[in-house]
C-alpha cells in the first residue's frame, strides 16, 4: 500500500512539474501596460481584442506590442531549479 502511494505522489509531482513548463515556453504577442504594472506589463493575451477586453475599465492602462515579440527577442532562461535532498 506504501508503495502505490509513492507512486501516486511520484506520478502528482511529475504532472504539476510538466504543466508550469509549459506556461513559461511562450511568449504572447499582446500585453496590458501602464499603471502599476509598469513597462513590461502583464504579457498573456493572444489578440489585441482579448487585451483591449482586459484593459477596459481599468485605470490608466493601454494595450500594446508585447516588447519581446516587437523587437525578437529570445524569452530569459528559466531559473534553475533546486534540488533539496531529504536527510
Amino acid at each position: 500500500m506504501e508503495d502505490l502511494m509513492r507512486i501516486a505522489i511520484l506520478v502528482v509531482v511529475m504532472l504539476v512539474g510538466l504543466s508550469s513548463a509549459a506556461r513559461a515556453d511562450r511568449d504572447y504577442p499582446w500585453c496590458v501596460m501602464g499603471g502599476e504594472l509598469g513597462y513590461s506589463g502583464d504579457c498573456m493575451y493572444e489578440t489585441r481584442e482579448q487585451c483591449l477586453a482586459s484593459a477596459s475599465g481599468r485605470w490608466n492602462l493601454y494595450c500594446d506590442i508585447n516588447p519581446r515579440v516587437r523587437f525578437r527577442q529570445p524569452a530569459p532562461p528559466p531559473p534553475p531549479r533546486r534540488m533539496h535532498r531529504s536527510q
